[in-house]
């Protein structure tokens, strides 16, 4: 029998995920009832772009699985739920550690579980905000997650 992931299991295992390790991110929470998370990248000597802040595309990874992960959770195993879209808005430079958080609640889990009802697929845009301790923002993640709920199989 498989062992269900917990969302500490979750955390140690995206921690050492080497493009998460590799690239200065931390896991730093996952909520035990899969409802946030929070991250952090360090600037790194080996993290920073060619002009010596936060290189983008680690930016964009910190917050790269967790929209996915945590309504995937959120909603349960009846329902399929994937990245679709992703864009990023780089605001200013990161000269530091930054932190990315995200929350869902049961709003918004109600509203996909509605919008779903019928077996239509749902596309649903979520946004994080990447911001330094003192809260500056640095870049806007945007993520567009495909929910659908898994069409029951037929006998026979």
């Amino acid at each position: 029998m498989k062992r269900p992931v917990t969302p500490r299991l979750m955390r140690i295992g995206m921690n050492l995920w080497p493009p998460f390790l590799f690239a200065g991110i931390r896991v730093l929470e996952i909520g035990a009832d899969w409802r946030h998370a929070r991250v952090v990248l360090k600037k790194r000597w080996y993290n920073r772009n060619y002009v010596g802040t936060q290189y983008g595309g680690s930016l964009f990874s910190m917050t790269d699985p967790f929209w996915m992960v945590l309504v995937m959770h959120g909603l349960g195993p009846d329902y399929i739920v994937w990245d679709k879209a992703a864009e990023i808005e780089f605001v200013a430079p990161g000269r530091e550690d930054v932190h990315a958080e995200f929350h869902i609640d049961d709003a918004m889990l109600e509203e996909l579980r509605a919008a779903t009802a019928g077996g239509d697929k749902v596309l649903r845009w979520y946004e994080t905000p990447v911001t330094t301790a003192a809260g500056e923002t640095i870049a806007i993640v945007r993520k567009q997650l495909y929910v659908r709920r898994k069409q029951e199989r037929g006998g026979a």
